[in-house]
């Protein structure tokens, strides 16, 4: 079981990472932070820049912290947080990724609140640091704040799109 939660941490943690450096640089296909800053506006962010690095800078965080098992029911909140929001920019694209949908944020969520639930294994920082096993009220917090703070964050950054003008769309990743 501990081999298995390593590989789910490793996999989900990097590519979560993966794409808030894609986000605020030029590494790993990125745009720069010009480029995410552009992203986030023409989703229909405000903000622009600071929602950027805020957004990169968490999928950073979270998924290097989800990678190590290092305080991993926060970790996993933080990632819920972030791929929420990106799940609500592609709703209206339906489930499928080949069609830009909601696809992929979905499984990171979801993976991201198992790890939660079932904690980061024995090879991990938090089992290292004697933090496990973490109190179940702790996972089920992070599990509800997670989602909950990316459709508030969603709610409160998103600007309507100008009278007779529909949001306008850019293909990306998240």
């Amino acid at each position: 079981m501990d081999t298995g939660l390593l590989v789910l941490r490793l996999v989900a943690g990097l590519l979560i990472a993966g794409h808030g450096v894609q986000k605020v640089s030029f590494r790993l296909g990125g745009h720069g932070l010009a480029g995410g800053t552009e992203e986030f506006r023409h989703d229909g962010f405000r903000g622009g820049r600071l929602t950027a690095l805020a957004a990169g800078g968490s999928q950073i965080g979270a998924g290097l912290f989800l990678a190590v098992g290092l305080l991993t029911p926060m970790a996993a909140m933080a990632a819920m947080g972030v791929m929420t929001v990106a799940g609500t920019v592609k709703w209206r694209n339906g489930l499928w990724v080949q069609n830009d949908g909601y696809e992929y944020p979905m499984v990171l969520v979801v993976v991201s609140a198992a790890l939660a639930l079932t904690g980061p294994g024995g090879w991990s920082a938090d089992h290292a640091l004697g933090l496990t096993p973490w109190p179940l009220w702790i996972c089920l917090a992070a599990i509800v704040i997670g989602p909950a703070s990316g459709l508030l964050t969603r709610v409160v950054l998103h600007r309507p799109p100008a009278p007779g003008k529909g949001t306008a769309h850019v293909q990306a990743a998240d």
